[in-house]
């Protein structure tokens, strides 16, 4: 009971006792009129009629009324038939069902969030059930180098002009790179991807999604595109992300937002050189600093240059025409399509027995002697991996093996820089880089300086002792 009920039985009270009504009103600081609405409420209703009440309207002005409410759902009905069969367009929404009243000059004719209120005390919505997470392989880089993913996004110039921002982050050190382009054809996609193995080095694998750009289109089966042959040359295996899965590519994908607070907000850029400088200035600071919680106090150019990379050489450029197709892996990241299928370059490969709440991994290794696609419950550092099956690869051309010579590492990413007379003096100056090399870690250099330093370490160390 609150305080206007008490009141209000106490202004019974009082009349009970032969008061006046004036007088009632007095006591308790009221109207007479308010005395009097009480006494009538207690003889209508007794003492439950003094209790507070409601005071919504009786009738609400602008209430559907009940023939409009079956016209919502007979409208309904009538276009999920039309979607059913097929004779027509499948809209079934609140939408499609306005315009089919409108066009059957119902009044008044209601809102779309009034026949969606409709339909669903109707029970007569469907509503969207959660798409079941797919629990994909991955890899798990714990060093530089493993890993670098490549994504890019759009972003418009001063004037509405469309760019692409192509960036790319080793996983482990962060270590990033970007350059900003005005298409996304193959050829562009190419040119970036060998910026980055110049600039962040040749990792074990290099991550892209599934755009035409990188996987080489959508309509021919087995096509393999200029950037899976142009991996196969330099050495490191493509990984194809899940379709539609950008958490696959969590690194890139966040490391876009850094890139898009500091190049592209609270300024407006007029041309891609603009976008670059600005671009390259973000870079410069994100690579010395050590924000990153991950790193441990580290910096992502002093953990990127602890191990040397294999840098891809400065003057390497793409041969025109199309590449020839050189040995190695190309590995995808797929979801069990419900017919027991995995989708990869095209083709459907089927898989004896799976489950389709996980995603699996396929390989496809090339060599001279042909090729086969291996699909595997595991990423390739696993500990334990089971493979569920293995299908041959069609190939109509030749395959070549890699130089042995170039693939080592260091010899691939510093000996071009020296010159032939100098190759031929570094006999002479052996006993003295002996002497000097073992307190090369405690130089206190620039940093600026450090990671060449390391590089120059490893290569003499490898190359002297």
């Amino acid at each position: 009971m609150n305080d206007l009920q008490a009141q209000r039985e106490q202004a019974i009270h009082l009349l009970m006792a032969g008061l006046e009504t004036k007088d009632v009103a007095a006591q308790l600081g009221r109207s007479p009129q308010w005395v009097r609405k009480c006494r009538c409420r207690y003889q209508a209703e007794g003492w439950a009629g003094l209790a507070g009440q409601s005071r919504a309207p009786h009738q609400h002005g602008r209430r559907i009324s009940e023939e409009v409410r079956q016209a919502v759902k007979k409208a309904r009905s009538e276009l999920e038939a039309v979607a059913k069969h097929g004779n027509g367009l499948k809209y079934i929404g609140g939408i499609a069902v306005r315009t089919r009243l409108k066009a059957q000059q119902v009044t008044p004719l209601p809102s779309v969030r009034t026949i969606e209120r409709i339909l669903r005390e109707a029970k007569m919505t469907h509503p969207r059930q959660p798409k079941p997470k797919i629990a994909y392989p991955r890899l798990r880089p714990n060093q530089p180098h493993k890993l670098c993913q490549v994504d890019h996004v759009p972003r418009y110039l001063q004037g509405g002009e469309k760019v692409y921002c192509f960036n790319a982050i080793d996983t482990v050190s962060r270590y990033p790179t970007g350059q900003v382009k005005g298409d996304r054809r193959a050829k562009t996609a190419a040119d970036f991807l060998i910026h980055v193995w110049q600039t962040i080095g040749l990792p074990t694998y290099t991550q892209v999604d599934n755009e035409a750009c990188f996987i080489g289109g959508f309509t021919h089966p087995y096509v393999l595109g200029q950037c899976v042959r142009l991996a196969l040359m330099v050495g490191t295996e493509l990984v194809f992300s899940p379709v539609r899965h950008p958490q696959s590519n969590a690194y890139v994908e966040r490391f876009h937002q850094d890139y898009q607070k500091h190049v592209w907000e609270d300024t407006y850029l007029a041309n891609p050189k603009a976008v670059q400088s600005r671009a390259e200035h973000f870079f410069g600071l994100y690579r010395h600093s050590s924000h990153h919680s991950a790193l441990q106090d580290q910096t992502p150019d002093e953990l990127h240059s602890q191990a040397c990379p294999t840098l891809l050489p400065a003057d390497f450029t793409k041969p025109p025409g199309k590449l020839p197709l050189y040995a190695g892996r190309v590995h995808f990241m797929r979801r069990v399509d419900p017919d027991g299928t995995v989708s990869v370059l095209n083709v459907k490969w089927t898989l004896p027995s799976s489950d389709f709440n996980k995603g699996v991994w396929v390989t496809l290794e090339i060599s001279p002697q042909g090729a086969t696609l291996s699909i595997y419950d595991q990423a390739p550092d696993a500990v334990e991996r089971k493979r569920l099956a293995v299908h041959p690869f069609p190939l109509s051309e030749p395959v070549f093996e890699h130089d042995p010579v170039q693939e080592h590492p260091v010899a691939q990413a510093y000996m071009p820089s020296l010159q032939v007379d100098e190759r031929n003096k570094l006999p002479e100056f052996l006993p003295v880089l002996q002497r000097k090399l073992p307190r090369l870690p405690d130089v206190r250099l620039p940093q600026a300086f450090s990671s060449q330093a390391q590089r120059l370490k490893r290569f003499f160390s490898e190359t002297i002792y």
